[in-house]
């Protein structure tokens, strides 16, 4: 009887830290999604709270496809600072492959995609995955074509969103994400 109280008592214990850490996330990352090509899942705020997050809505068959480069020299660039990229594919528009194996080819060999990349996903509506909602919710700004990018402070208080003809290597883009990583 005294085990099965000490054990339940530990049991208790370690769950204490994940509590406390799922209660210091936002909206933007209190979420477990499914990793792109795979069944598992990545709970978002146990992987990334603390990280300045750089959230984009990506599709394989789209004109602004090519980002995916961009986007990736971003992550090599600053993830030692604090950056991650985390890219949610999405057929909202009609341009991402309805087999996630595709997508992945697009993704890792073609692109060489090292950032999280998870499942395909709706990004605008009433059928917005939880991650988005959140990020329209905070900037009013809803995906209106494939390769939004939201910058997402370290506190997820800060929201800017950035439509899909800025580049990620766009001066003005840069500087605020710079600016972002710096913050504390």
């Amino acid at each position: 009887m005294k085990i099965l109280v000490l054990g339940m008592g530990l049991l208790g214990l370690s769950l204490l830290p994940q509590t406390a850490a799922a209660a210091q996330c936002g909206a933007v990352l209190s979420h477990s999604v499914q990793q792109l090509k795979t069944r598992e899942t990545v709970d978002l705020c146990e992987q990334f709270q603390g990280k300045t997050l750089l959230v984009v809505n990506t599709a394989s068959k789209c004109g602004f496809t090519p980002q995916f480069e961009a986007l990736e020299q971003l992550y090599q660039k600053y993830k030692d600072q604090g950056l991650v990229v985390l890219g949610f594919p999405s057929n909202d528009f009609r341009q991402e492959h309805s087999d996630e194996e595709k997508t992945a080819e697009v993704c890792y060999l073609t692109y060489g995609v090292e950032f999280p990349m998870f499942s395909t996903t709706s990004v605008r509506g009433d059928a917005a995955n939880p991650v988005f909602k959140a990020l329209i919710a905070k900037t009013g700004e809803s995906p209106s074509w494939n390769f939004n990018k939201y910058l997402v402070s370290k506190d997820e208080q800060k929201v800017l969103h950035f439509g899909s003809r800025v580049n990620p290597t766009d001066p003005k883009f840069i500087a605020e994400l710079e600016q972002l990583l710096q913050a504390e």
